[in-house]
């Protein structure tokens, strides 16, 4: 696959409803992309730090990780890792400190721009940059939001996550009209889908009704080796390449790729 995606172009992986694969989505949609030959750059802005960890990066044992570019002591150069066994991947570790960002630039004047900083140096050594935002709509996920071209939102198949999506949508146009203008939906991508449930259909219908195309065709499904692979550091692509997970966000990337293209072309 040839690097024909727009340089740097930042994409938020946000929902603000926890347990929807959006970790597990951000984790292995980038290492696909890398596999795919794709340089990817994951940034990991939940203190929770579960992107770091099921990469094999322990947030503990950094000197450097992204709280410290957020207060200025660190470049965002030092703090960016290389991942084992995958040479088209980097990430920006997170540490659990990073909670106290809300607190200690709430005062900070553009306070809602130092993810858009911290990116700004490095932006063109990667083809996508990806940022996993915490399952809240506070100031880190405004800062990612503020700082991206598009977000991806992944969504469980299930009545409760409907409800919480009209008020991401409701945030995402108020940072499009208030700090982002170029900010726009690059997808919705179905997790955790059961084929055995009715409610899984209906969902899909309805977010294919309102979102029409933006809804990717990928759908991923409840995977056993999805779940297993966190615990193993690995994306599930290096884990068990053969499971149904792999497959699927490999398949996904590669959709999420042409659409990139597709795009680029448009733009043309």
């Amino acid at each position: 696959m040839e690097n024909m995606g727009k340089k740097g172009k930042v994409i938020a992986m946000a929902n603000q409803k926890g347990g929807v694969g959006k970790t597990t989505t951000a984790i292995n949609l980038a290492a696909s992309l890398a596999f795919l030959g794709q340089k990817i750059l994951l940034v990991d802005s939940d203190p929770q730090g579960n992107s770091s960890s099921g990469l094999g990066i322990s947030c503990q044992d950094r000197e450097n990780h992204l709280y410290h570019c957020f207060l200025g002591e660190s470049e965002t150069q030092e703090s960016i890792c290389q991942i084992a066994d995958q040479k088209n991947l980097s990430l920006l570790p997170t540490h659990i400190d990073l909670i106290g960002v809300e607190v200690e630039l709430m005062a900070a004047p553009r306070r809602e721009r130092f993810m858009d900083q911290i990116l700004a140096p490095i932006k063109t050594e990667y083809d996508y940059i990806f940022i996993d935002c915490p399952p809240s709509l506070g100031l880190l996920t405004l800062n990612a939001l503020a700082a991206a071209d598009s977000v991806i939102i992944p969504m469980q198949c299930e009545y409760f996550a409907l409800e919480g999506l009209s008020q991401l949508v409701r945030t995402i146009r108020l940072v499009k009209n208030s700090y982002n203008d170029r900010l726009v939906i690059e997808g919705v991508l179905l997790t955790m889908f059961d084929r055995r449930n009715k409610l899984t259909f209906q969902v899909a219908k309805e977010l294919r009704d309102h979102f029409k195309e933006t809804v990717y065709d990928t759908h991923i499904p409840r995977n056993v080796r999805l779940s297993e692979c966190p615990s193993h550091g690995l994306p599930v692509l290096l884990y068990d390449k053969d499971s149904t997970g792999a497959l699927s966000y490999l398949s996904l990337a590669k959709e999420f790729y042409r659409k990139q293209q597709k795009s680029r072309r448009t733009e043309k």
